[in-house]
């Protein structure tokens, strides 16, 4: 696997207790329990960690400052919604964090459904939605490669804005790196413009190759003039000694989702396209590609936990590989418990990557 691959891991960012089956540990979300996974990660082989958002959680940006503050190679992979911020506001702190920090900021895009409301913020139509998507992420990445910037759209202005201190130009990247995720067509049209690296969930190889050939058409359709779109792979990895106990374990899990279900995602409406793909994929199979799990959908896991890759370090390794051979570049993977995963998946699976 090309050594231009990036391995990230996740930290949940909940005050819930037990997130997808973690250890509900008394002070699951204290400064010191998500500064040693922060530590791990760095300790483990990993780049970095996407930290999660949305309201009633934890300030993403707040928490990303301080895993920052207590490392010194932890890259915070930070989600962010338009809405939530003002791009001037937001374009500020990122270059803020980015200057402290020696450049280690990343940046997620999320225009997936939220309490707006909570914090002032209303939303239209889904085309509506896509389109400040899009103006967000254009004036933010102007705002730190631009001076003197003046700008007046449909959903933001500024007028001569200077965003201080200036981000620094390291190596090729002249800025934090903008993920994104998204499968419906106005979200594509939104990554394959405007993103740095376009985020899929779990989906068999067939899918993910079919986006990212329609993702590049898009590119050259809609003139995008960035360097490349790149890509990567959020996904949960379920890694064990022997492929056996792997299984063993993956099912024995799944189990246990059934007698505690609450309510299948699929209930729910208004899914977002990307998560209305996975769910579909069950009426494929429980087992599809050599050792893509999709039952945890079933039984009411959600995002990144709904499809699971399972096995042995070597069988998750394989199956990262024709991933990377269709043009994945950036992997986001996590299990819990978090923080014995992020060890034993750091020692067991990347060396197998690298």
């Amino acid at each position: 696997m090309s050594s231009k691959s990036e391995f990230l891991w996740y930290i949940p960012n909940d005050v819930k207790a037990g997130h997808r089956r973690d250890a509900a540990a008394e002070g699951h979300n204290s400064l010191e329990t998500l500064t040693a996974q922060a530590e791990a990660i760095q300790e483990h082989g990993w780049k970095g960690a996407l930290i999660g958002t949305g309201w009633g959680r934890p300030d993403t940006f707040t928490l990303a400052t301080a895993l920052v503050a207590r490392t010194t190679t932890f890259e915070p992979l930070i989600a962010v919604r338009p809405g939530y911020w003002r791009p001037a506001n937001f374009a500020a702190s990122a270059a803020t964090l980015d200057q402290l920090s020696g450049g280690r900021v990343r940046v997620n895009i999320v225009s997936g459904q939220d309490d707006l409301a909570a914090y002032g913020d209303t939303e239209g139509d889904q085309v509506h939605r896509y389109a400040r998507t899009k103006e967000f992420m254009r004036l933010v990445r102007r705002l730190w490669t631009e001076e003197n910037v003046t700008y007046s759209g449909e959903h933001f202005s500024v007028s001569g804005s200077t965003v201080a201190p200036r981000v620094e130009a390291r190596g090729d990247r002249r800025h934090p790196r903008l993920y994104f995720g998204g499968a419906s067509e106005a979200a594509e049209r939104v990554a394959a413009t405007e993103a740095d690296v376009q985020l899929f969930w779990g989906e068999p190889l067939d899918g993910v190759h079919e986006r990212i050939e329609r993702l590049r058409a898009l590119s050259r359709e809609l003139d995008r003039d960035l360097p490349p779109l790149e890509f990567g792979l959020r996904i949960t990895t379920l890694v064990r000694d022997t492929t056996e106990q792997a299984w063993a374990d993956a099912e024995a899990k799944v189990e246990q989702m059934a007698k505690g279900r609450s309510g299948n995602w699929s209930d729910h409406k208004g899914i977002a396209a990307g998560q209305r793909r996975l769910l579909d994929l069950v009426n494929r199979g429980d087992v599809l590609d050599d050792n893509l799990y999709t039952a945890p959908g079933r039984f009411g896991a959600g995002g990144a936990g709904t499809t699971w890759l399972v096995g042995s370090a070597a069988d998750v390794a394989r199956s990262l590989g024709k991933y990377r051979e269709l043009g994945i570049t950036h992997f986001v993977l996590s299990d819990t418990p978090y923080l014995s995963e992020i060890k034993r998946q750091g020692d067991q699976l990347l060396p197998l990557l690298r």
